[in-house]
């Protein structure tokens, strides 16, 4: 996986930051889904490669909970984790017990499961 995430790298649209992320989401099913970030001269129109993953599974037809498990990897010689942002969205579209997988550009990773990075999130149950 380490190899697609560093080969996605290349389609980062990162002029302001130059700070290039790729991520791919693997579904229950098998199918993957790649995000890169995609910055924009205006900053709140900017987004995540992880959100540009996940939008895209949902955007052909799967649900919440159809996610296996996602990759990141930040074009840095450290590991960097999602923003918390991020962290919302996979918490609403993963089971708790599901795994995100961090790479830093040499290839050191670490796994941690949803539930870890975002312990009280923002839930559907917070609206009623």
């Amino acid at each position: 996986m380490f190899e697609k995430l560093m080969a996605l790298l290349e389609n980062s649209y990162s002029p302001y930051s130059h700070f290039r992320v790729s991520s791919i989401v693997v579904m229950k099913d098998g199918k993957e889904f790649s995000g890169v970030n995609i910055e924009n001269a205006s900053y709140g129109a900017t987004i995540c490669a992880e959100r540009v993953a996940i939008f895209s599974a949902i955007a052909s037809g799967y649900k919440p909970y159809d996610f296996e498990k996602i990759y990141v990897l930040c074009d840095s010689q450290q590991i960097q984790p999602s923003c918390f942002v991020c962290r919302q969205v996979m918490s609403e579209m993963f089971e708790k017990d599901k795994e995100v997988v961090w790479f830093s550009n040499t290839g050191e990773s670490v796994t941690y499961r949803i539930c870890d990075l975002c312990p009280y999130p923002f839930g559907s149950q917070c609206l009623e």
